[in-house]
């Protein structure tokens, strides 16, 4: 009987030890597949808490938002540029580097009024003492001078639809056209301000300043011209 009681005896503590290593290793381990602690809290101590990942598709700004693509052209705003020949510079185009030297600058701002619209320019870099045209046209500026087409008209001449400029001072004047014809100073700077009656339409307003080599005519058959085109400059973007 002593040798079966001794075989029964270590029988049972190697049944009791595979029983004991279990319930150990199950009280070291949390839920299948997460780390020990509490799900969605950060790491303890000083361990930085990282988030990684694309940001969800729903949360993105709607395609194109944010871009700064072409815009409407300039109604009310300010327009700026430095004059260089073309390619080198689209929005603002010197056609006479005698006249309109590489690196003169030009700033147009418009702004509406109770009363209208008021039109300031500011030139810098220019011939000293000599004296220019500007006026408002309808097309913004290409190496072509004639591009920028024709004077910007609140009351469109309608002898001039077929071949313009207009010429009737009825038409081609400054209370129904914007001139901001200067004289730069010695420095070779300027600036005018002009101010209509009227208001720019929103979807048609001007496109650009042209500069011309002369002061504006007002004679009948001559009215509105200011001599040669040597600058351009782009109104909003082009």
């Amino acid at each position: 009987m002593w040798l079966f009681d001794i075989i029964y005896a270590m029988h049972s503590r190697a049944l009791a030890l595979p029983l004991l290593l279990t319930a150990t290793l199950a009280g070291c381990a949390g839920p299948i597949g997460m780390p020990t602690g509490s799900a969605g809290s950060p790491p303890p101590g000083s361990t930085p808490w990282l988030v990684s990942g694309a940001p969800s598709r729903d949360r993105r700004a709607p395609s194109g938002a944010g871009d700064s693509g072409p815009g409407a052209p300039l109604a009310e705003g300010t327009a700026a540029g430095t004059f260089l020949p073309f390619p080198r510079s689209a929005r603002a185009v010197t056609y006479d580097p005698r006249a309109v030297p590489p690196g003169a600058t030009a700033q147009v701002s418009i702004a509406r009024t109770a009363t209208g619209t008021t039109v300031r320019l500011t030139a810098a870099g220019l011939v000293p003492r000599r004296a220019y045209g500007a006026h408002l046209h309808t097309r913004t500026c290409t190496a072509t001078p004639a591009d920028a087409g024709p004077h910007y008209q609140h009351s469109p001449d309608p002898m001039a639809a077929a071949s313009p400029p207009s010429v009737d001072p009825a038409y081609a004047n400054p209370r129904n056209e914007v001139w901001l014809d200067f004289t730069a100073d010695t420095r070779g700077a300027a600036s005018v301000t002009a101010r209509v009656a009227w208001t720019f339409d929103e979807v048609e307003p001007p496109r650009s300043l042209i500069v011309h080599a002369e002061h504006t005519r007002t004679a009948v058959g001559k009215a509105g011209m200011a001599g040669p085109r040597v600058a351009c400059l782009t109104l909003g973007p082009r």
